[in-house]
């Protein structure tokens, strides 16, 4: 990693280079789900066998009850207290966000309503690729559960223990070892051993993520929220917190993005060198350096507000403003914003209880991180008297007629 000026070509290329990894991840999704709607089952054992080194045949797709409470039982209890924390929270935040049924009276004789109920199956995506990782299982099923789904299934490649007993505790008793776009495939469309689902939620991989967009003419997704991203845009912080938590999100994935961005030249500096002295001591194999590699260099704006605006144009899955609540009103789009030296980015992942589920790629200009009603059906009620209807009629027939649409009209007029 190297600090360098923060251009107009720079950022171009970090955009290129972002929308290159995507076609290509799309064209090896889409041979892998045409392989799954074709052959079903068995192209998921292949897949498995071929991209995850797992033998599966379709008796062993599914976790059975007791491997799911045997786990449960061996669960240290600090394991439990953690799962049991970091669940309620997640709770609480997800029941605030729960909308309420709602009627307005527009005109007289004219009530419209709206309601909502929840979807009847869903497929929580928990990628476990390189780490199995417990806290999106519970960032997935519990605002599901919040929702009332009635039918929750969860898929990772490689569950863990400790991930299994994070299920039982839940409640969950159907996971699937099962991943990348071979298992987007199979709870989009559905096999003779996997159900076909209402909607797939959950992060991933490149390859997870153009998977879902893929399928998502055919089945509900919730985002794309692919290799996992952090933009720290700082002038004063601590480097050693920053570069700590640059490092954390970088050992997610080789494909992950941690980014800082600043017009102070002596902080860039600080930063880049507390970054190579944390660096040495994690664990060899770690992807950290990798992803910093590939993330870009630490960017040294002309001035805050140059940093404010790529911050902006980046819209970053996360985003880190150390500094304090000074810059967060400058803030059009992230995914999630964590405000203050203290307000470490890991704590969102595991336990505030805000969902870390979030969009990557730019997508945070679009659109905010899953949350309960993405689990929900809204519903809209429209109850019209006699009264109600004559009172729009001569609008109604007005507008469907300024349209050529006569059966239109006519369906208004017979009610006259």
């Amino acid at each position: 990693m190297r600090v360098d000026k923060l251009t107009e070509g720079a950022v171009n290329r970090l955009d290129a280079a972002r929308r290159s990894r995507d076609r290509a991840a799309e064209r090896v999704a889409a041979r892998i789900i045409a392989d799954v709607q074709r052959r079903g089952d068995r192209a998921l054992a292949d897949w498995a066998a071929r991209l995850d080194g797992m033998k599966l045949s379709p008796r062993r797709l599914w976790v059975s009850a007791a491997e799911l409470e045997a786990c449960r039982r061996r669960a240290p209890k600090t394991l439990v207290a953690a799962i049991r924390q970091a669940a309620g929270n997640i709770r609480r935040v997800a029941e605030r966000e729960l909308p309420r049924p709602w009627t307005v009276s527009v005109a007289r004789g004219v009530r419209i309503g709206h309601f909502y109920q929840p979807l009847d199956r869903v497929g929580c995506y928990v990628p476990g690729g390189r780490f199995p990782l417990i806290s999106t299982l519970l960032m997935t099923v519990v605002p599901a559960q919040v929702a009332g789904v009635a039918e929750i299934l969860v898929a990772c490649p490689r569950p863990s223990p400790d991930l299994l007993a994070a299920a039982h505790l839940l409640g969950v008793r159907r996971v699937l070892r099962l991943g990348g776009a071979q298992a987007v495939a199979a709870l989009a469309y559905g096999t003779k051993s996997v159900p076909r689902v209402d909607k797939i939620c959950g992060p991933g991989n490149r390859f997870v993520t153009a998977a879902k967009r893929l399928v998502s003419a055919d089945c509900g997704i919730d985002l794309p929220a692919g290799p996992t991203e952090l933009l720290v845009l700082a002038e004063r912080a601590s480097p050693a917190f920053i570069a700590a938590d640059l490092l954390a999100q970088a050992e997610h994935d080789p494909d992950a993005v941690s980014l800082f961005v600043t017009p102070s030249a002596r902080l860039a500096k600080q930063v880049l060198a507390e970054l190579e002295k944390q660096l040495a001591t994690l664990p060899p194999g770690s992807p950290a350096r990798q992803s910093l590699d590939r993330s870009g260099p630490i960017f040294l704006a002309r001035n805050r507000a140059e940093a404010i605006e790529f911050s902006n144009r980046f819209a970053a899955e996360h985003l880190s403003l150390p500094d304090g609540e000074a810059l967060l009103s400058k803030i059009r789009a992230a995914g999630s914003i964590f405000v203050g030296p203290w307000s470490a980015q890991p704590a969102g992942d595991y336990a505030t209880g805000s969902n870390h589920v979030l969009p990557t790629a730019g997508w945070a200009r679009a659109r905010g991180g899953l949350s309960v009603t993405d689990f929900l059906r809204p519903i809209s009620v429209q109850r019209l008297s006699r009264a109600g209807l004559a009172g729009l009629a001569q609008s109604i027939v007005t507008l469907a007629r300024s349209e050529g649409l006569e059966a239109h009209a006519r369906a208004v007029e017979v009610r006259g």
